[in-house]
C-alpha cells in the first residue's frame, strides 16, 4: 500500500489529484486523508494536528465529503429534560446541541425548565412536502398557458414517473407557475424519514422527462428557485417546505415571575414590538427572537444539511397573556429534517439521534423525522421564552457576564 508521503508527492508532482487518490489501487480512506494533510500542512506551514484526531474510519464519511482531510470538533451539549407532548414522541428529551456561541445552551436549558414546570410544550407537525421546482421555457403567453393546463390534465403520468424512481417517496402535488416564457412546476414529495432533497431532485427529473416528451416545453434547469432551496423566500413562509411544525405552552403567571423574573404582560408587550412590529420594519422573513440559535445547533448535532438553517429560521414566534397567564408559541414554517440518510449515518450524530430515540426509519413513515421537527420546535420554543423574559427583565447583558462571556 502506498503511504501518505508517496501519494502526496503523487499530487504535487501532477502525476494525479486530490479527489483522486482514493482511485488508486490499495488506498484507503484514511491513508488519502493523511495524504492531503501533508500536502495542505506543506503548503500553509502548519501542523493539523486536532484536525487529524477523528474518532471512527474515514471511509464511513466518503457519502459525505470529499477531499476530506480530518474533522473539527464542535462542542455538544445537552438543554433539558423537556416535556414534549408530540403528535409523534412524547415523554421527557435531553435535547442535543452542537454549538459554539457560549450561553446558549444555558438560555435554552432555562426554558425548558419552565416548559417543563408547565406541563411541557405541545407540538405538531403541520404538513410536510419536500418540493423541487425546475423552469423550462416555452415559446409565449399562449403555449405557457397550454403547458399548465397539460400538468394539470397529467398529473398522473407525471407521478407515475416519479414515483418509479424511490421506494418510499410520494408526489403530492405538481403547482405551476407561469412568467413570460418560462414556466415553473413545483413538484412536492412526501418522503418520509429522509428530508428527501435528492430523492426529490431525482424523481422531479424522471418527471420533466415526460414533459419533454409530450410537450413543446424545454426543460433549462431542474432547479428555478421556486423550490426554494437554501435561500430565503416568502413560498416557504406560506407554502411551507419539509416539515411546518408548531409548538406552543401556557405558563402560569406565578411560574413567570417566580422563575422567569417578568410578567406575562411585559413579555407579550415585548414580542409585539420586537419579533412581530421591528421585523415587520425591517422587512424580515422570520419574526422571531433567535429561532435560528437552536435550529443550528440541532441541525449540527444531529447530522441535518445545515445550510438549510436559512429556511428553518423562517418562524413566527407569537406571545399573549390569557387569564394572567403567559401563552407563547413557535412556528416554523419550513424545517427540513430526516433521521436517514446524509449525516444522520454518522456515529456521532446517530448518538444524538439514539438521545432522542427517533434514529432511523419510523414505525410509521415519516415519524421519526416529524418527531424531530417536535423537538427542534420544542427548543425553539423553549429558547424565545429564555431570551423573550431575560430582555424583558433587562438581565440579558447580566447573563452573559456571569456566564464569562465576552
Amino acid at each position: 500500500m502506498p503511504d501518505p508521503t508517496t501519494l502526496a508527492n503523487s499530487v504535487q508532482t501532477g502525476e494525479c489529484r486530490l479527489h483522486e487518490l482514493t482511485d488508486i489501487d490499495d488506498v484507503d480512506a484514511d491513508t488519502a486523508a493523511a495524504a492531503r494533510r501533508l500536502i495542505v500542512e506543506e503548503q500553509a506551514d502548519i501542523a493539523l494536528d486536532a484536525v487529524s484526531d477523528y474518532g471512527f474510519p474515514a471511509a464511513e464519511a466518503t457519502a459525505n465529503i470529499e477531499n476530506m482531510i480530518g474533522t473539527i470538533d464542535i462542542p455538544i451539549g445537552v438543554a433539558g429534560p423537556v416535556i414534549v407532548n408530540g403528535g409523534a414522541l412524547t415523554g421527557k428529551r435531553y435535547l442535543p446541541l452542537a454549538t459554539t456561541e457560549g450561553a446558549l445552551l444555558a438560555s435554552v436549558n432555562r426554558g425548558c425548565t419552565v416548559l417543563s414546570a408547565a406541563g411541557g410544550a405541545v407540538a405538531r407537525v403541520m404538513k410536510s412536502g419536500m418540493s423541487r421546482a425546475p423552469v423550462f421555457r416555452v415559446d409565449n403567453v399562449v403555449t405557457a398557458k397550454a403547458l399548465v393546463e397539460w400538468v394539470r390534465d397529467n398529473i398522473d403520468s407525471l407521478r407515475d414517473a416519479a414515483e418509479e424512481t424511490t421506494n418510499h417517496g410520494e408526489l403530492e402535488s405538481v403547482t405551476p407557475y407561469a412568467v413570460g416564457r418560462s414556466v415553473y412546476l413545483r413538484f412536492r414529495y412526501d418522503t418520509k424519514d429522509a428530508m428527501g432533497m435528492n430523492m426529490a431532485t431525482i424523481a422531479t427529473e424522471a418527471a420533466c422527462e415526460v414533459v419533454e416528451k409530450e410537450t413543446d416545453a424545454e426543460l433549462i434547469a431542474l432547479s428555478g428557485n421556486l423550490c426554494t432551496d437554501k435561500k430565503p423566500a416568502a413560498i416557504n413562509a406560506v407554502e411551507g417546505r419539509g416539515r411546518t411544525v408548531t409548538a406552543d405552552v401556557t405558563i402560569p403567571r406565578e411560574t413567570v415571575v417566580d422563575r422567569l423574573h417578568t410578567t406575562p404582560s411585559a413579555v407579550a408587550e415585548l414580542n409585539t414590538r420586537k419579533n412581530l412590529i421591528g421585523s415587520a420594519k425591517a422587512g424580515s422573513l422570520g419574526f422571531n427572537a433567535h429561532v435560528a440559535n437552536v435550529v443550528a445547533a440541532m441541525f449540527i448535532a444531529t447530522g441535518q444539511d445545515e445550510a438549510q438553517v436559512v429556511e428553518g429560521a423562517n418562524a413566527i414566534t407569537t406571545a399573549e397573556v390569557r387569564e394572567n397567564d403567559l401563552y407563547m408559541s413557535v412556528s416554523i414554517a419550513s424545517l427540513e429534517v430526516g433521521t436517514v440518510g446524509g449525516g444522520t449515518t454518522l456515529p456521532a450524530q446517530a448518538e444524538a439521534l439514539d438521545m432522542l430515540g427517533i434514529r432511523g426509519g419510523g414505525t410509521p413513515p415519516g415519524s421519526n423525522a416529524d418527531g424531530l421537527a417536535e423537538c427542534i420546535a420544542t427548543g425553539a420554543l423553549a429558547g424565545e421564552l429564555s431570551l423573550l423574559s431575560a430582555l424583558a427583565s433587562r438581565n440579558l447583558s447580566t447573563a452573559h457576564a456571569d456566564l464569562g462571556r465576552e
